[in-house]
């Protein structure tokens, strides 16, 4: 099929790669003639395990193009729509405008039977509203949302939990939902589930999604903070919960809490449609998850200074981690980074390291320093913080580690090491979530 994706940030390059890869035939459009450039060269302009792959294997078959004249849309079946609906900067709705904008767009190179597909996460009556601009063009308005988790993205695209497709009732609908069968028949072949639902239905799957994973991930992190006071260890409860059918283990890590350019801004806008229809239990709900996910950044930020005598000025810090979560290169609303600002807005010498994420952190915080090397970056250490669990971090040798730093101190932001090892090393170990009393890490004065 002739397929044009619109839109080739994270979401429409992947998308874009992952059809291809499928057997169709894609064009990708995008604004950033840059970005255009590189993705076009076959190289990713961001960090995700498996897309440099398909992007050179739909270079070499000829199957994956990219332009950014919108001339390059005409003559395709499918358009699919990969826009970003970031967080409004005055209020907690999400931005529209590019998503109108990339209709307003592809309008006059749409022709009758064509279908236009989102898969940006939008508030409820976004589709209603698109499908209006292009009901004069003959094509239909179908809504596919995107579960795709960063740093596994292109696995997620090849073997997805499910198909959504939100489309409307009667001939123009049935006609979509035969599109997108085309579409996927590869997935469809290997058993991927299909839910077939209207358009308010499918708009609120991807958004009540992300919301409910805050909530689990603020839930346990609420729970911690309760562990700490009680001397318990919310890394065993954790395990013990995960073990239940009902609620599995996943998501479900007490640490410096959720962040990225999906959760946070996904939960935001759910609360503010909540807001919008008077759904009051579901805005408070929401609004207190969003304020646990800060408060758990506040918190372990304050249990580093604790950890140092109450009084970090001066003292040099090394934090593992700038990107939101391990395997991307993304410093979107990163915990990591907020941490480390706090430390050094305190008077800590923060040194921060990273294997993909340091460049881009480094041009939006440049008074901080930044080591892409682990060791390197923990030389002369008084403190050191794990904030993001990159496998790089997580299989240092605690030994290593101990002989470069000037104090054998670890605060495990994420319970992501193992205490018994560092501790056997030598190290001062303290974990998010495990009272002092029970892991045997009393406050030290440097």
């Amino acid at each position: 099929m002739r397929i044009s994706v619109i839109g080739c940030g994270y979401l429409g390059a992947v998308h874009a790669a992952t059809l291809a890869d499928l057997g169709h035939d894609v064009v990708g459009l995008d604004t950033d003639a840059g970005r255009i450039e590189q993705l076009a060269a076959a190289q990713a302009p961001f960090h995700e395990p498996g897309l440099p792959v398909l992007l050179e294997a739909g270079r070499r078959s000829g199957r994956l193009r990219f332009a950014t004249d919108p001339a390059a849309l005409a003559g395709a079946d499918v358009h699919f729509l990969c826009v970003g609906t970031p967080q409004a900067k005055t209020t907690f709705e999400a931005d529209l405008s590019h998503v109108v904008a990339a209709v307003e767009a592809l309008r006059p190179h749409l022709r009758p039977g064509a279908v236009v597909v989102g898969k940006s996460t939008v508030p409820v009556g976004t589709a209603a509203r698109l499908a209006s601009l292009i009901a004069d063009t003959g094509a239909v308005l179908a809504w596919n949302p995107e579960f795709l988790r960063q740093g596994s993205a292109v696995r997620d695209s090849l073997a997805p939990d499910r198909l959504v497709y939100g489309i409307p009732e009667g001939p123009y609908g049935e006609a979509a939902r035969a599109m997108l069968d085309a579409v996927y028949a590869p997935l469809l072949e290997q058993g991927t589930p299909r839910l077939v639902t209207d358009y308010a239905t499918a708009e609120l799957i991807k958004t009540a999604a992300n919301a409910f994973l805050a909530l689990k991930i603020s839930y346990i992190n609420a729970v911690g903070e309760f562990c700490e006071s009680a001397g318990a260890d919310v890394v065993a409860l954790s395990r013990a919960l995960g073990h239940d059918a009902r609620i599995g283990g996943t998501y479900l890590q007490a640490g410096a809490g959720f962040g990225g350019g999906c959760l946070p801004k996904d939960l935001r806008s759910f609360r503010a449609q909540a807001h919008q229809r008077g759904v009051e239990p579901l805005e408070e709900l929401l609004s207190l998850a969003d304020g646990i996910n800060a408060d758990a950044r506040y918190r372990l930020a304050e249990t580093a200074v604790r950890l140092c005598g109450g009084d970090i000025a001066g003292r040099r810090v090394t934090v593992l981690g700038a990107a939101f979560k391990p395997n991307t290169d993304d410093i979107r609303d990163s915990p990591a980074l907020d941490i480390a600002l706090q430390l050094a807005a305190q008077g800590a010498t923060v040194t921060v390291s990273d294997p993909q994420a340091g460049p881009n952190a480094w041009l939006q915080y440049p008074h901080l320093d930044f080591e892409p090397d682990p060791l390197a970056a923990l030389g002369g250490a008084e403190l050191t913080v794990l904030l993001t669990e990159w496998a790089q971090f997580t299989t240092l040798d605690p030994a290593a580690a101990a002989a470069v730093v000037a104090n054998p101190l670890m605060l495990d932001g994420r319970n992501a090491l193992d205490p018994a090892a560092w501790r056997a090393a030598g190290w001062q170990f303290h974990a998010v979530g495990v009272g002092l009393a029970e892991a045997g890490a009393a406050p030290v004065l440097l």
